[in-house]
């Protein structure tokens, strides 16, 4: 099974990926492929680094180059998927046939409140830097972009994650129950 993951910053896709990892998914990211492209580079693998890499590797290799890379090294092993931000991702990720798109939602203020305490290195430092960081990600201007918009809707499943993590977690049960 292949589950993919899209959502807003700090909608807690992370901890979802945790939860699958935990029974027995390989936990992979559209971002690892950025990561290691901004490593060959000498590039630090900033928020606004790994943004502008993601373009670049879109213009280089299409809008699902990130998926495709992934879909390689997966080999058809059951793995869940980070960082899900373009439809062409997704169209890539179709392919294979037991693939499912979860958004992961959450309301702003919490969203804001969680990117603090994790305060990841690149991390916006205030609200409004978190909000207008986000506007970026929202709608692509061209096709090299992030469309978290676009992306969501294609999504199968919708998952709020405004509660606790056992909320969390039987709403994933859920999921699974229904896909199985």
């Amino acid at each position: 099974m292949l589950i993919g993951l899209t959502g807003r910053n700090a909608s807690g896709k992370t901890t979802v990926v945790e939860w699958f990892s935990e029974r027995g998914f390989v936990a992979e990211s559209c971002s690892d492929s950025i990561r290691t492209w901004l490593a060959g580079k000498g590039v630090k693998a900033t928020r606004e680094n790994l943004i502008e890499g993601g373009r670049e590797l879109r213009r280089q290799g299409g809008g699902g180059i990130l998926a495709e890379m992934l879909l390689e090294r997966l080999n058809g092993r059951d793995a869940v998927i980070d960082s899900i931000r373009t439809p062409a991702e997704v169209d890539a990720l179709r392919q294979r046939e037991d693939f499912i798109l979860i958004e992961v939602v959450a309301d702003p203020r919490i969203r804001w409140s969680r990117a603090k305490l994790r305060s990841r290195p690149g991390d916006p430092s205030s609200e409004a830097e978190f909000i207008e960081s986000e506007k970026k990600e929202l709608e692509a201007t061209d096709q090299a972009g992030q469309a978290l918009i676009a992306t969501a809707a294609m999504a199968d499943f919708k998952i709020e994650n405004d509660g606790n993590l056992d909320t969390l977690g039987s709403k994933l049960n859920q999921i699974i129950s229904d896909i199985s």
